[in-house]
């Protein structure tokens, strides 16, 4: 039996996830909706998810709040660190401006169409092979689709008059499908039925509900940090400490030290010059398309990092506040060995070691 299933599993038509958006910064949320839709499609039985990709939109798109992409997409490749099917695609802003969605769908459609069916012309170089590609693209030959995947306010924003144009809609729906993760309470079906594209295509269109809802968004995010108040916690720690450490999105934070936001580390700077070349090196495999740091080592004067604790915190050594009275404190700044700030060695060692 357990042998009819696994059979049975093998034949399971086969999908790719896309995530479209800013991702300024990205969210724990964001990573969710992949895993929240693998765990369906794996109940369900009805299609098996090879991989998952997000995309940044291009810095043409010009949304408030928007950081260089640079920054976007060291920050989502931080994020997807613990990941092994979730990748980061940056062909959306490689490109010289801003990409319709539908054009993003098509592009990586086309890629992978082309990479399975041109075997014989596939680069030996892994290098040139875009490193979002699912891992298990080749275990099989039939064909993969790639799907939108998207909340319900992308869903829902489809209705917003001269946002969308309706010839992109159908072919999103139409030739590629939408997964939309939704709210519970929520009613995607009422929506779907308002429109006579989504409902000519709703067979394309699956709905998950999430039971487990999560309100932090970027934008939440972007204005707690402007505000300096803090957002441990509604972050990967190593995406927080990146943003610490290039001061994005106005962050006023007292708590910002040169512990936190090291000289030596230009991780963007590095993205930047590792590509460069690589943008007329890369292996284009799509038809029809016109696509156009690691840290440096602690010398001896560097073995004592200097860190400020305030308001009610504790050193690693357990030295409390000096308070002069009811409401007031004095900030106690203390040297830290380096024996103890190893784990603060340690994010900022896997910060710089990432590669794009």
């Amino acid at each position: 039996m357990s042998s009819f299933i696994e059979e049975t599993k093998c034949l399971l038509p086969r999908i790719t996830l896309i995530a479209c958006g800013c991702f300024s910064p990205p969210t724990p949320m964001h990573m969710r909706l992949f895993e929240i839709a693998r765990d369906y499609f794996e109940m369900a039985g009805t299609h098996k998810v090879i991989g998952g990709i997000i995309s940044p939109t291009h810095d043409s798109y010009g949304k408030k709040g928007l950081a260089p992409a640079l920054d976007r997409c060291a920050m989502v490749k931080l994020a997807l660190q613990s990941s092994n099917w979730i990748h980061l695609s940056d062909w959306e802003v490689r490109q010289s401006q801003w990409t319709r969605t539908t054009s993003v769908l098509q592009f990586h459609q086309n890629y992978i169409n082309n990479f399975m069916n041109l075997s014989s012309t596939r680069p030996k170089d892994e290098k040139l092979i875009h490193e979002w590609l699912p891992l298990a693209i080749g275990d099989r030959k039939d064909p993969v689709n790639v799907k939108l995947l998207c909340g319900a306010d992308l869903l829902e924003s489809f209705a917003v008059p001269g946002l969308w144009a309706e010839s992109d809609i159908e072919n999103i729906v139409a030739n590629h499908g939408l997964v939309v993760i939704t709210r519970s309470g929520s009613n995607p079906e009422k929506f779907i039925f308002e429109s006579d594209i989504l409902t000519k295509y709703q067979r394309n269109i699956t709905l998950i509900t999430n039971w487990v809802p999560n309100e932090v968004s970027s934008s939440m995010v972007r204005r707690l940090l402007g505000r300096g108040q803090s957002v441990k916690y509604l972050l990967d720690e190593l995406v927080l400490e990146y943003i610490k450490r290039h001061r994005l999105y106005n962050i006023t934070s007292k708590y910002i030290t040169d512990a936190v936001r090291p000289t030596h580390l230009i991780f963007n700077h590095a993205y930047m010059d590792n590509n460069k070349n690589d943008l007329n090196e890369q292996i284009t495999l799509e038809q029809d398309m016109d696509e156009s740091d690691s840290p440096s080592p602690l010398t001896a004067t560097q073995q004592l990092t200097t860190r400020v604790f305030c308001c009610g915190d504790s050193s690693p050594r357990g030295s409390k506040l000096l308070r002069l009275g009811p409401g007031q404190a004095v900030q106690v700044i203390t040297t830290m060995p380096s024996d103890e700030n190893s784990e603060s060695q340690a994010k900022k060692q896997k910060i710089g070691q990432v590669q794009l």
